[in-house]
């Protein structure tokens, strides 16, 4: 019995003490999942980007009647942001799921909760980025 009561303790803090520096040692990559609609957009040329992207404005309610110049920005919380400047001199930040569905923001207001800054990459396809060839 107090071989149990002994040995108990000894387990349980050999248990808790172990795991952190174990974990940050051998962290797991983070899984990316993506969506056809995402990899597509990477895979369009610059006017058919342009449209995609303008109709992701359009739908989510708000204007532009051109886009003048697109371009992949970033991977933020699962999440492929792209930019899009129209002709009426508004920039928008493009956030697509992987569930296809787009979230529209002003590039104004990125900075104010704290999203990423509404630069575009410098290859706009975002392939570079992504590790993502292009296919014909």
């Amino acid at each position: 019995m107090r071989l149990l009561l002994v040995a108990l303790p000894a387990l349980v803090l050999t248990a808790c003490g172990s795991g952190g520096s174990d974990q940050a040692a051998s962290k797991q990559p983070e899984i990316a999942v993506r969506s056809e609609e995402q990899n597509a957009l990477h895979q369009l040329d610059e006017m058919n980007r342009n449209i995609a992207l303008k109709r992701a404005i359009l739908a989510s309610g708000l204007r532009c009647r051109r886009v003048e110049r697109s371009g992949y920005v970033t991977e933020y919380k699962k999440l492929s942001m792209w930019s899009a400047d129209c002709d009426d001199k508004r920039s928008w930040g493009i956030f697509v799921g992987p569930d296809g569905t787009a979230q529209v923001r002003p590039c104004s207001d990125n900075q104010r909760f704290q999203l990423p800054e509404c630069k575009i990459a410098e290859d706009p396809t975002g392939r570079t980025a992504r590790g993502i060839t292009k296919t014909s």
